[in-house]
């Protein structure tokens, strides 16, 4: 991707200062995506079945139509994690609704800011979707979604050698899958000029990117970046405005960067060494990483690191979103996001 940029990488021997990190939201359950308005308003999906609404000044109300209480994980991480209601990715349809990917109902959602919630799809090719994990809006009003397993359970997909996953297109031809074959197909993004699709591929450890095509087509498929990013697997992806790709390493707790020339930088290393080492032991064997093992795995600041998102009025302010935190630790960036649609 070129940025166009003569100058100096901002990121180039910069990390975050752990003593500057803040927090906002409270008692939350399961933040895997964080929405943020230029207002300062952030949307964040919520296991209870909807999305924790926090004001900039901190205020939070919970939406969604009806309370679901299954998600604890210290009572029982299976259940948790393998049944019920679990809204993963957000994005704002054009009219402000939020469209979600439920990760635990297998649909794509659609949910008015006051909880009002149907199901847009549950069902592709006359087959059921699959673990919906993102979703993700265009400057065209296109809709991208992915599936990263059609397994199920899906932690069976947890593993190095299996990759059923896909992302698919909502548009004014329908849905319709445009690429697969991905290691557990996890965020996308567009680059500015909405010119490639980016696509983290978890269970992969890589990014890998296709080529847009005018009717919404993929074409070019290639890796961006090395083929391995490192410890743990790749969840959330993000681009600055200078055209570095921010990245997080779920159970690693690794924020990284892949600048423009496909260098990766280490921001944030919060992991636990030795739980991230059985980790890597056990993901190497082919065969799926247990519960156990996933468990013990991540850190402190946001535990399990799953996602990315600038907001603040300059899109300095980098939010973390997580799979175990209860708040949303946020810093500031010395480069500002790209804009998202809704900006």
């Amino acid at each position: 991707m070129a940025n166009g940029n003569a100058s100096p990488n901002p990121l180039k021997n910069w990390q975050v200062d752990r003593s500057a990190i803040r927090t906002i939201g409270r008692d939350l359950q399961r933040p895997e995506c964080v929405l943020a308005e230029r207002n300062g308003t952030l949307w964040a999906a919520d296991a209870r079945g909807g999305v924790t609404r926090i004001a900039s000044d901190g205020n939070q109300k919970l939406i969604t139509q009806s309370v679901d209480k299954h998600f604890d994980l210290h009572a029982d991480m299976q259940t948790s994690l393998l049944h019920g209601t679990l809204p993963n990715g957000l994005a704002f349809a054009a009219n402000g609704d939020i469209l979600i990917a439920n990760f635990g109902t297998d649909r794509l959602e659609v949910m008015t800011r006051d909880g009002a919630t149907r199901t847009l799809h549950e069902r592709i090719d006359g087959q059921p979707m699959g673990k919906v994990n993102f979703v993700l809006r265009d400057s065209k009003n296109r809709i991208w979604i992915t599936v990263s397993t059609r397994v199920n359970p899906w932690s069976e997909a947890m593993c190095s050698t299996l990759a059923d996953g896909y992302v698919a297109l909502l548009d004014d031809k329908g849905l319709r899958i445009v690429a697969d074959g991905f290691a557990f197909t996890n965020e996308i993004r567009l680059d500015a000029k909405e010119e490639w699709l980016y696509v983290a591929e978890t269970t992969g450890r890589r990014v890998t990117r296709l080529r847009v095509q005018p009717d919404g087509s993929l074409t070019e498929r290639e890796l961006y970046g090395p083929a391995c990013l490192g410890k743990g697997v790749v969840d959330g992806i993000a681009f600055d405005s200078y055209g570095n790709l921010w990245a997080t390493m779920l159970f690693a707790d690794h924020l990284i960067a892949i600048t423009p020339e496909r260098e990766v930088l280490s921001l944030l290393d919060d992991g636990d060494s030795k739980a991230t080492d059985a980790f890597e032991a056990e993901f190497a064997t082919g065969k799926p990483v247990r519960f156990e093992t996933m468990s013990a795995a991540g850190g402190k600041v946001a535990p399990w690191l799953a996602s990315v998102t600038f907001g603040g009025p300059d899109l300095r302010t980098v939010y973390l979103g997580s799979l175990k935190g209860s708040t949303i630790p946020y810093f500031q960036s010395p480069v500002a996001g790209l804009p998202m649609v809704h900006w």
